[in-house]
């Protein structure tokens, strides 16, 4: 079978990826933002996971683990969901955690979370208050039964 060869002309070199400039700061758990910002770290994104210091995501004490030997560090679901990223430990309940975090805000470009409805607010890092820090801020939620609405809090 004859293979189709573009002309020269045509041929782009990519030599970065299309968001090489974004950095992402994820607060996820489980799969749906840590997929979500593993998509962006795939495509370039900068992507910052942050979990407490003190339980970690949850994704870490769900399998498959090598030889069905559970460990923190060896769950293929969470090696998965969090390859491409850079991750940290924060107590976000913590003033110095907290400060920690604002400073990461500030240099940032999208906060992606999946916490329950409110919860966010309650720590006192909702929308309001990260676009104070930093006005070009965007926050991605992410919620199975979304932020607001009758089912919200499912």
């Amino acid at each position: 079978m004859p293979q189709l060869v573009p002309p020269k002309e045509s041929l782009l070199l990519i030599d970065r990826l299309a968001l090489s400039d974004i950095k992402v700061l994820e607060l996820g758990e489980f799969v749906s933002a840590p997929y979500a910002s593993k998509m962006m770290a795939d495509m370039g994104a900068d992507v910052i996971k942050i979990e407490s210091p003190k339980i970690g995501d949850e994704a870490r004490r769900n399998g498959p683990f090598p030889n069905d030997i559970p460990h923190l560090e060896r769950s293929g679901l969470f090696l998965f969901l969090n390859s491409n990223k850079r991750s940290v430990a924060l107590d976000l309940k913590t003033d110095e955690g907290k400060e920690a975090f604002w400073k990461l805000v500030k240099q940032g470009d999208v906060v992606a979370e999946n916490m329950g409805p409110g919860t966010l607010e309650r720590m006192g890092f909702g929308y309001e208050e990260l676009k104070k820090v930093n006005p070009r801020i965007i926050l991605a939620r992410i919620k199975g039964f979304g932020t607001w609405g009758p089912y919200a809090g499912y």
